[in-house]
């Protein structure tokens, strides 16, 4: 069973940054491909980020398009969100998720692991 662990969540200022990273057990051909999502209080898990790993295709919500940047870091098996010019809006849990194989319109699709989620806060 594939075990995410995310880190790097917290409270930041509107305009601020912050990095997540979300560590797996193992990447196999059943969980190559790497996303994020996040949930606010009241509203629905939304899609954010993926990642097609050791391909290096990645895919994003248009919310957060040219600000949020997904990447497989140097340390094994782990992928990173930076986050840039964080609004109020972002603040949500984000989740660490993964499934097999990306493709355009992944985000809404079924991803088959979850981590247990890291709160980001940003005041404005």
């Amino acid at each position: 069973q594939v075990q995410l662990m995310e880190s790097g969540g917290g409270s930041v200022q509107a305009g601020g940054s912050l990095r997540l990273s979300c560590a797996a057990s193992e990447i196999t051909y059943n969980n190559n491909c790497m996303g994020w999502f996040r949930q606010a209080p009241g509203k629905e898990r939304e899609g954010v980020a993926a990642i097609y790993v050791d391909v290096g295709s990645t895919y994003y919500a248009d919310s957060v398009a040219g600000r949020f940047t997904i990447s497989q870091d140097s340390v094994k098996n782990t992928v990173s969100l930076q986050m840039n010019g964080l609004k109020p809006e972002d603040a949500a849990v984000y989740y660490c998720a993964a499934r097999r194989g990306c493709f355009p319109g992944v985000l809404t699709y079924e991803f088959n692991y979850w981590g247990q989620g890291t709160q980001v806060t940003v005041s404005s």
